[in-house]
């Protein structure tokens, strides 16, 4: 009687444990088969007020939170890494020791996924900014990326001439993040789902240790609801980073809306640097997809003819900035950075960005999209 009233106490509690996140991730996995569902209902309203809360909660704190949990985790895997190798190598792990130990990652990994796509990782699936704009892709030619291409190197030439000092300036990242935020203030006039609140921008605790290893120049925390920046690289660049990152905080998961709306915000700023950060780093994928639209043609004395008119337009300044830049990846070139973005490339694709890691690149179709339908860059 015991024994069968013990089985019976135990059939609830299973299934509490395995049922209810079974149930939740096979909705979340049903939701993604329905992109306008959950931009209407999730990505501007459940996700927005969870984003809020997040950002409240940690925006205070002067550092990461984040960084800390994930450096937290690693130093635990580790040791749970050593503690297994130990007890395999002295055979006192049994099978049904290793088929608990199993289950409990099972479990544990179960709700972390469910905690990221409730969190933020629906965002995936929405229909994005290109749905809000009324934008649609279509096929380009090359003339429509020259044409794109001389009007960034045009509005690049406007915003250095208007920073006069020959070398540029380094304001605190302080000053930036508050820019950043005034960015959207002012984009958000015009396009109110782009209002942002609460800021919760933060340096990367790993900018010079881990950040050239792994390849990153920012990237956004779902389980914190930070923003991280990288702190170490070429102060221009951050300006245009922290707009892409607080794009993502807003729900624009995939890389090219999280692009097209950091876009949108700098180049609102009523600040030149932010301008002139944006449009160094547009001009970098709008020259490389010139280059690929000449290849697909197989056009190679045009594609030479094209970069060297490019380079010749140029400002000098806008030309020295781009080199010191090119220069300071150069120098922190290694072997690793490539595994790592390979990998992120395979996570993305996971992730509905068919396009991985070039997805970044898809920028150029929104502005082009964008420039046909609004007249303006």
């Amino acid at each position: 009687m015991n024994r069968k009233s013990g089985n019976m106490a135990t059939k609830p509690l299973f299934w509490l444990k395995w049922g209810v996140p079974m149930a939740l991730i096979i909705g979340i996995k049903t939701a993604q088969f329905f992109p306008s569902l959950i931009e209407n209902v999730y990505s501007t309203h459940w996700y927005v007020s969870i984003s809020e809360i997040l950002r409240i909660l940690t925006g205070w704190i002067p550092f990461s939170l984040g960084d800390i949990l994930y450096g937290g985790l690693a130093i635990f895997l580790l040791i749970k890494v050593v503690l297994v190798t130990r007890l395999l190598l002295g055979k006192k792990l049994t099978w049904k020791g290793t088929g608990m130990a199993a289950l409990r990652i099972v479990k544990i990994l179960m709700w972390i996924y469910i905690w990221f796509n409730l969190a933020w990782g629906l965002n995936y699936h929405r229909l994005g900014i290109a749905h809000q704009l009324g934008l649609q892709k279509f096929e380009y030619c090359k003339e429509d990326v020259r044409s794109l291409t001389r009007e960034i190197i045009q509005k690049l030439n406007e915003c250095r001439r208007q920073i006069k000092d020959t070398t540029l300036p380094q304001p605190s990242l302080a000053e930036v993040f508050k820019g950043a935020y005034n960015s959207y203030e002012n984009v958000s006039k015009e396009m109110s789902f782009l209002t942002y609140h609460h800021g919760s921008v933060k340096s990367s605790l790993y900018s010079s240790s881990l950040g050239s290893y792994f390849g990153f120049t920012g990237y956004y925390d779902p389980f914190s609801g930070e923003a991280q920046v990288r702190s170490d690289i070429p102060r221009v660049l951050i300006p245009y980073i922290s707009c892409h990152e607080m794009a993502h905080q807003l729900g624009y998961a995939s890389e090219s809306d999280a692009n097209f709306v950091g876009y949108l915000a700098a180049s609102s700023s009523d600040d030149v640097y932010f301008r002139y950060s944006v449009y160094l780093d547009l001009f970098s994928y709008a020259q490389g997809q010139e280059v690929i639209s000449y290849l697909a043609e197989r056009d190679v004395k045009g594609l030479i003819q094209e970069m060297k008119k490019n380079r010749t337009d140029l400002d000098t300044l806008v030309k020295n900035d781009r080199k010191q830049i090119r220069e300071f990846f150069f120098k922190r070139r290694n072997r690793i950075s490539p595994l790592v973005s390979g990998l992120y490339d395979q996570y993305l694709k996971m992730n509905h960005q068919l396009a991985g890691i070039n997805s970044y690149d898809e920028v150029i179709d929104w502005l082009i999209a964008y420039r046909k339908k609004y007249g303006k860059l």
